[in-house]
């Protein structure tokens, strides 16, 4: 799927969203969605790669590493200013760094790589038949 969107334009939908996603992050979860804060780990995670490839039309296998590479980086900065930002500022605002945050965080970006893997091995193998009709 191709996104007709000009540069500027997709990179300042990244930009919003990603002072939106470090602010969602910093925010305490409600106690209604603490008990699956993992599988939000994952989804976020998972639907961040898809959005990224999507938006940026990726099929180069380095690139799609790249963003993936990018995505786990944030994640990781992510829970380190959760914990500094208590520190800093002297509040109870949000939790921890927690190991397996980052684990469910990784485990959402590797899922979608398999399955992105899976569609351009798709799309590499049905491309030569469109080519011959």
């Amino acid at each position: 799927m191709k996104v007709n969107l000009n540069n500027r334009t997709k990179i300042a939908l990244v930009v919003i969203c990603f002072v939106a996603s470090v602010t969602g992050f910093l925010i305490k979860l409600p106690s209604a969605f603490r008990h699956i804060d993992k599988e939000l780990h994952f989804a976020y995670y998972f639907l961040a790669a898809g959005f990224l490839n999507v938006l940026f039309n990726i099929k180069n296998l380095l690139k799609h590493i790249f963003v993936a590479a990018l995505l786990y980086a944030f994640g990781v900065g992510i829970e380190f200013a959760q914990e500094n930002y208590n520190k800093v500022f002297h509040v109870r605002f949000h939790g921890r760094y927690d190991p397996e945050d980052v684990k469910a965080n990784l485990t959402g970006i590797v899922s979608f790589s398999i399955l992105w893997l899976l569609v351009m091995a798709i799309r590499a193998l049905v491309k030569p038949t469109r080519q011959s009709n």
